[in-house]
């Protein structure tokens, strides 16, 4: 997902080491949130069907965002154009997905108690939306290497939110929980940010635009949230389910310990 310009310099290989490097992080954590869950024994392999779609194809996609690494710093662009061209139906493929889960997930438990029910629908839809705007206007610029990859790892950045949140103290965050897990992807572009300006001199747009985007639209999905109207959404989304049998704040179960 970094295809160079035609007809312009190839980036140099200290730029592309750190991309890569960058990628293998976010990956990484996002990885471990999930393994060390369910090693803890706070997940479970025994959930609804819906579950596991979603997993095998987020996870997929962080096979497909390595691959294109990879292959781009080793210099094999033929086959880095082949792998891309999945990730024009991939990344709408993950929204519907992450959308579907987060429907089920609201139904079936009211969303982690650590979160505000209305948080967890209303702002990581429009996170995850914020996403799939942001992967797919880094594959219209892949000509353009050096937007195509800082929009990528804005993009990017905001799937490591699930698993900074199963890696972060989260239940002793309330009620702050969601806004710092959110806060807490911001580092990835940020870091992006302080290399650009060691390396050049300057800040890429690419990274004020998508980290612009992805904050004002955080923002945004909060005022919504908390607002009669994000309310009753999530009410009416909840009636009459399970989710709708816990309270609509965050809260620490009866007896909970860490």
């Amino acid at each position: 997902m970094a295809t160079a310009a035609a007809g312009q310099p190839a980036n140099t290989a200290g730029s592309t080491r750190f991309f890569v490097i960058m990628a293998f992080v976010m990956s990484a954590i996002i990885v471990a949130g999930f393994s060390v869950n369910l090693a803890m024994g706070r997940s479970s392999f025994a959930v609804p069907w819906q579950y596991h779609v979603h997993g095998v194809i987020f996870m997929g996609w962080i096979a497909l965002f390595l691959a294109q690494h990879v292959t781009i710093a080793s210099g094999n662009m033929a086959l880095h154009r082949r792998i891309g061209r999945f990730a024009w139906f991939w990344v709408p493929t993950m929204v519907a997905a992450g959308i579907t889960i987060m429907l089920v997930v609201a139904r079936r438990t009211g969303g982690p108690f650590f979160f505000h029910v209305s948080e967890f629908l209303i702002s990581n839809i429009a996170m995850l939306l914020v996403f799939g705007g942001l992967a797919w206007w880094a594959l219209k610029r892949q000509r353009y290497t050096g937007w195509h990859r800082r929009l990528m790892l804005c993009a990017m950045a905001i799937l490591t939110g699930p698993g900074l949140g199963r890696l972060l103290p989260l239940p002793l965050m309330i009620p702050n929980a969601w806004t710092i897990t959110v806060a807490a992807t911001f580092t990835f572009p940020v870091i992006g940010m302080i290399a650009d300006k060691r390396r050049t001199g300057r800040v890429h747009p690419a990274y004020w635009w998508g980290t612009g985007i992805y904050a004002g639209a955080f923002l945004a999905s909060m005022l919504l949230a908390y607002s009669p109207l994000g309310l009753a959404i999530t009410e009416s989304v909840i009636a009459g389910t399970p989710g709708a049998e816990r309270p609509l704040e965050a809260f620490l179960p009866p007896g909970f310990t860490m």
